[in-house]
Order: structure tokens, then C-alpha cells, then sequence
């Protein structure tokens, strides 16, 4: 019989010391990493300070902790800044097909690199011409020797400019069937042939760049292939897999933070002689909203041990728990700006920052729309569900 949910007190005093530290340096800085949209490397060096950049990685190499804490840890960060967030985020985002495919070498100076602080990794799979429909990217590696010369261009990269490394996805057999022609590559930034393209200046998670990544006649060795030769599009659609539950608690940290502004303001606004909070529309708002807060959690979490556990439905969870969070992170932001009005809708307050974040986490790792077609899937498959 299961007698209660509640993660381990372990689990619960890092969630405090996170949200401690969050509170006291992140958040003064979010309003301003928001307006002035620079990286803001302050914030990096905090986490690493602190050995928060390790959250989430194999203990072999520096890590401590699985992708549970690593939830709780993203959660309690967006709860005041889901730009910042994006740091842990997307290294970890970048390191997961090293995780995945890489040899003990590449581990040791990738992932070791990223919990010390050393280096920093970005994800390429998206392109211009092959968004949702990964498989159909057009970039190319050709062997050449013991080598590979890539050409391609990826777009919508984040951290791109400030990685140093990138895990690139290219076709390698042109002739091949879909999906089962594609390889990853360890991409570095200082050699030739790779540059940075159009920076994109975006709605929300300002402070996190995004831009192009370009390759031209790129030359990666034979030690920067990761895993087996035409196994990259595996090795892409395992790590959207794995990375999703971080993509829903993001979004549950978005959503809570806008909540805690939301209640707070409507117990001290007062209208027509009392609080607003004791008016019978709000009270249903808040309740829906810590409804769908409470569930959201519940989903991230399950599909967190999902992955952790090594069970095969992990892509049902995976995509339930980040459709779900992300659409409650959307619902909750712009209801929170309801609540509180004219000031919601002004840069003063957090919540306008809060909603303009929320809307990314319906799109990025899978939009929504893909997030239903994968559940429905596995439904049709009849391998998940009751």
C-alpha cells in the first residue's frame, strides 16, 4: 500500500537550501538579467560556487544526486528566474547523449568539465527546415579518413556563444533509411570551421542566448564521434526522453512563483472594504491554479523516477508530465496576471516576466502538439495507461 508522496527529508532540506539561496542572490538579479538579456556568467559562477552545477551527474565524475534533485533543484531556481535556470538546463541538455554514448574519455572531460565549471555544452539537433520533424535535417557528415567534415546549420541552439562544446546531430548516410542515418558528434567552438550565426532575441528566458550554429567544412575526429555510427537520431530522441521531466519542472517552478506573487498580492489588495482574496472569483482562481500546481508536481516527479528507474514507458510520462506542467505554467502565469491587474500587466511586478517564460515550455524539447501525438502513441500501442 502507498501511505504518502513526500520525497525524503534529505530531499526536502536541499529544496530549502536551494530556495534559500535562490531567494537571496538569484532572485534581486532576475529583473535585471531579463531587461539587459546578457548572459549572466554571476550566475553561473554562483551555481558552481555552491557545487549546484553537479546536480544531476554520475558521482564517477563529480556529480551528485539523479534527475529527482535535479528536478526539485530546476523548480526551486524558476520559482525567481527561469532565465537563470537555463544554465543547469541546457549543460545538461548538452551532456546527455555524452551520458548516453560517450566512451569513459569523453565523460571524464565533458561531463567532469561542466560540474567544475570548466566548460559548457549546447544541444544542436533543431534546423531551419526540420523543427518538429527532426529526422529530416539536412546536415551532412562525409567521411574523410579516420575523420568526418560536417556542414550544416542548426538554429534556435541554446547557450550558443557561450558553450564551448556542442553535441551535434548530422546524417552520415544519406541513402539510409530516415532515423537510422544520422550520427552525434562532439563539436568544439575554437576550431575550424565552426561558427556562430543570427542571434535570435526572444519573448521570454531572456539572459540565455540562442542563436545559429554553423558548420563549415568542419573537421571532427574520429574520438569526437559519440556512440555508434548511424545511432545519433537514437541517442537524440532518448535524451528529449530523459530531459523532458526537466522541461516540466521548469515550468512548475514558473508556475509556483507566479502563484506565491498571485496569493500574496490578493490577501493584502484591498477593494470595496476587504481583501481581494476573500471574493469568490479569485478563490477559484487560486483554487484551480493550486489544483493544477499540485498535479503538475506529482506528474514531474513520476516521470523523473520513471527515467531514473529505467522503465519502459518512459517516453508516455516523459511527454504527459511535460504537456501537462507546461500548460499549467501558461494557465497560471496569465491567470496570476489577472489577479493582479493593471500592476500584473507592468514590469514592477514578476508575473508579465513569469508569463513571457511560461511560453517556451509548450514549444521547446517537443511542442505540445508533439507531447499528445507521442501519448496517444503509446496508447494506440497499448503499452501505457491503465
Amino acid at each position: 500500500m502507498i501511505e504518502n508522496f513526500a520525497l525524503s527529508d534529505d530531499l526536502e532540506l536541499f529544496r530549502k537550501t536551494v530556495r534559500e539561496l535562490a531567494e537571496a542572490k538569484i532572485a534581486p538579479r532576475a529583473a535585471q538579467i531579463d531587461a539587459e538579456d546578457e548572459y549572466p556568467r554571476d550566475m553561473h559562477e554562483l551555481l558552481v560556487k555552491n557545487d549546484l552545477m553537479a546536480i544531476g551527474y554520475p558521482e564517477e565524475f563529480g556529480g551528485s544526486g539523479g534527475l529527482l534533485e535535479f528536478c526539485v533543484f530546476i523548480e526551486e531556481i524558476c520559482r525567481v528566474s527561469a532565465g537563470v535556470s537555463l544554465i543547469p538546463v541546457v549543460n545538461r541538455l548538452g551532456s546527455m547523449p555524452v551520458m548516453l554514448a560517450g566512451n569513459e574519455d569523453q565523460k571524464k572531460e565533458l561531463i567532469g568539465g561542466v560540474v567544475r565549471g570548466d566548460r559548457q555544452l549546447a544541444y544542436c539537433l533543431t534546423e531551419p527546415e526540420s523543427g518538429s520533424d527532426a529526422a529530416a535535417m539536412r546536415s551532412r557528415a562525409v567521411r574523410d579518413g579516420d575523420s568526418w567534415v560536417l556542414n550544416g546549420q542548426k538554429r534556435f541552439i541554446s547557450n550558443a556563444g557561450i558553450a564551448d562544446t556542442y553535441t551535434y546531430f548530422a546524417v552520415t548516410d544519406p541513402d539510409g533509411s530516415k532515423g537510422k542515418n544520422i550520427t552525434a558528434f562532439i563539436v568544439r567552438a575554437d576550431r575550424p570551421g565552426f561558427s556562430l550565426g543570427r542571434e535570435e532575441h526572444k519573448m521570454g528566458i531572456r539572459g540565455s542566448p540562442t542563436r545559429e550554429v554553423l558548420l563549415d567544412n568542419y573537421v571532427a575526429p574520429a574520438e569526437d564521434v559519440l556512440g555508434e555510427v548511424n545511432m545519433g537520431f537514437t541517442y537524440a530522441m532518448q535524451t528529449l526522453d530523459f530531459s523532458r521531466p526537466t522541461i516540466g519542472a521548469q515550468a512548475l517552478g514558473i508556475a509556483q512563483g507566479a502563484f506565491d506573487h498571485a496569493l500574496a498580492y490578493a490577501k493584502e489588495r484591498q477593494q470595496f472594504g476587504q481583501s481581494i482574496v476573500g471574493f469568490q472569483g479569485i478563490q477559484f482562481m487560486l483554487a484551480d491554479m493550486a489544483m493544477a500546481i499540485e498535479a503538475a508536481r506529482l506528474l514531474v516527479y513520476k516521470a523523473a523516477m520513471k527515467v531514473v528507474n529505467k522503465e519502459p514507458d518512459v517516453s508516455y510520462w516523459a511527454a504527459i508530465a511535460k504537456c501537462f506542467a507546461s500548460d499549467t505554467a501558461m494557465k497560471v502565469t496569465t491567470d496570476a496576471v489577472q489577479i493582479l491587474g493593471g500592476y500584473g500587466y507592468v514590469k514592477e511586478f514578476p508575473v508579465e516576466r513569469m508569463m513571457r517564460d511560461a511560453k517556451i515550455t509548450q514549444i521547446y524539447e517537443g511542442t505540445n502538439q508533439i507531447q499528445r501525438v507521442v501519448i496517444a502513441r503509446a496508447l494506440e500501442r497499448g503499452n501505457a495507461g491503465r
